[in-house]
């Protein structure tokens, strides 16, 4: 029986459901926390985001029917989440305050520890529409196959592969621009 079975079986019993989330919520912090990560900017903010992923997975415990995996789930609320975290931060303040000179926002963050390649790269990302930089960070960073971001996204893998070809071209053009 797989880790996902295991999980699947556990969270429907009252006896084992908080100790299989425990395990989830140990298994999916780093790579979830990572995936915010890449849409918030600051680390204090990420780790709130991911705070309220969890509170509301394990909210929404007994409506997950188990139609698709654990981690598909999880990603899904997270991105959620982000994008409302988002979207409140950008009605909360005026434009002008919403987009801070990003060099200095990246090299003044603690968490931020890359180097100039990796500081040119954020900065190209920033550039991006906030649905290619998704689809980016799960294709590039996270590695996920266009079938398991089609289910997260719930988009067709076309699209998907589409945003991503025209991400990686406009940073492309962003490194060929910065050199």
């Amino acid at each position: 029986m797989t880790a996902e079975e295991k999980w699947q079986k556990e969270l429907k019993s009252a006896a084992t459901c908080r100790r299989a989330f425990e395990e989830i919520v140990r298994e999916y912090t780093e790579p979830l926390y990572m995936q915010i990560r890449r849409m918030v900017r600051f680390h204090d903010d990420a780790d709130d985001v991911l705070q309220n992923t969890f509170m509301k997975a394990w909210a929404a415990l007994e409506s997950f029917r188990g139609e698709c995996r654990i981690s598909t789930w999880l990603y899904r609320i997270a991105i959620n989440e982000s994008l409302r975290f988002l979207s409140r931060q950008k009605e909360m303040l005026s434009l002008s305050e919403a987009v801070p000179d990003m060099e200095k926002t990246l090299e003044s963050d603690p968490y931020f520890d890359g180097d100039e390649v990796a500081l040119l790269l954020q900065k190209a990302l920033e550039t991006l529409p906030e649905k290619q930089r998704i689809v980016f960070n799960m294709k590039y960073f996270d590695e996920m196959k266009y079938e398991e971001m089609s289910e997260i996204l719930q988009t067709s893998v076309g699209a998907l592969k589409a945003s991503y070809h025209i991400a990686v071209k406009k940073i492309e053009t962003f490194f060929e621009e910065s050199d």
